[in-house]
């Protein structure tokens, strides 16, 4: 009487199917986690440029305190989260524009949050930003190609 089960053919068989399956859905998933990163990095520099615009809009109504010279944008981006004294209120309330600030996530994972940004200034040129006395604006230090093909340091 024979038992009934797999041979040692079938079962290398049946794991090679596996093994290139497997080999075969890997690209997909590079895709997706690349498509995911890029999405993640979109949001985050729409939320920190929303927060810049939002402190220079209270900047220039009054409600955020400032010499003549300064431009009306933060000094920097921490600023965004600890907040500044609200100019107009008699009781010293604070005016907060996010709630944390979010990580470029091409950056590596054990930096601070602010740190993983590249900041432009006021006065620096677009085709050269630098850091400077504000942050006018925020981009990934990334040199990775997104999707279509641009640099995401470029958003």
């Amino acid at each position: 009487m024979r038992t009934r089960g797999f041979t040692l053919i079938e079962m290398l068989v049946v794991l090679a199917l596996l093994g290139v399956l497997a080999s075969a859905a890997r690209p997909l998933l590079e895709l997706s986690v690349q498509r995911s990163r890029e999405h993640e990095l979109r949001q985050a520099l729409r939320t920190l440029r929303e927060a810049i615009d939002a402190y220079k809009r209270a900047a220039e109504s009054g409600s955020v305190v400032q010499s003549p010279e300064d431009s009306g944008y933060p000094p920097k981006l921490e600023v965004l989260v600890d907040g500044v004294a609200d100019a107009r209120s008699p009781n010293g309330r604070k005016l907060y524009f996010l709630r944390r600030l979010p990580r470029d996530p091409f950056a590596p994972v054990d930096q601070p949050a602010a740190e993983t940004w590249g900041l432009r200034a006021y006065d620096s040129p677009p085709d050269e930003p630098h850091a400077g006395r504000d942050v006018f604006d925020v981009f990934s230090h990334s040199e990775k190609r997104a999707l279509d093909g641009s640099k995401v340091k470029d958003w």
